[in-house]
């Protein structure tokens, strides 16, 4: 009797402890849902600030039609670092192929992406506002160049 006695105890020390350790799991796989949650808003947020930066250097040439070859670098780097963002975000394959391409088009064809400003400026405020369509936009920019040519 006195054996059964310690068995008991014994699994019923073992059960809350089971538990406890069940509910701290669970406590730690929520904070580990809610941190992820965190970082994919903070890749977006620099994602888009990239993105305007990228839309900004075009304008400012636009307007001022000085230093070309500063903003269309300065382009590429904001680019690049946009290109890089979006590839850590979730759910946005299509996208990521989009802003790969526009990047590349700008690193290897700058003569014919010269001629393409101003709709790489618009296909930029609609992704920067959130629109689908800028992503379409910038898909036909991409698809606009020969890529035979320089």
């Amino acid at each position: 009797m006195n054996q059964e006695k310690i068995m008991k105890r014994k699994m019923i020390s073992s059960i809350v402890l089971f538990i406890l350790a069940l509910i701290a799991l669970l406590v730690f796989v929520g904070l580990y849902i809610d941190e992820t949650k965190k970082t994919q808003q903070s890749y977006n947020i620099q994602y888009m600030e990239n993105i305007k930066s990228a839309r900004d250097e075009i304008t400012y040439y636009l307007d001022t039609k000085t230093d070309y070859d500063l903003h269309y670098n300065m382009l590429i780097s904001d680019l690049g670092a946009a290109r890089s963002l979006i590839f850590l975000l979730d759910n946005l394959t299509e996208q990521q192929k989009i802003i790969n391409e526009l990047h590349y088009c700008f690193v290897k064809y700058p003569e014919q992406m010269k001629s393409k400003l101003e709709d790489t400026k618009t296909a930029l405020e609609d992704i920067a506002d959130n629109l689908d369509k800028g992503y379409t936009e910038a898909y036909d920019i991409v698809q606009s160049i020969n890529r035979m040519g320089t």
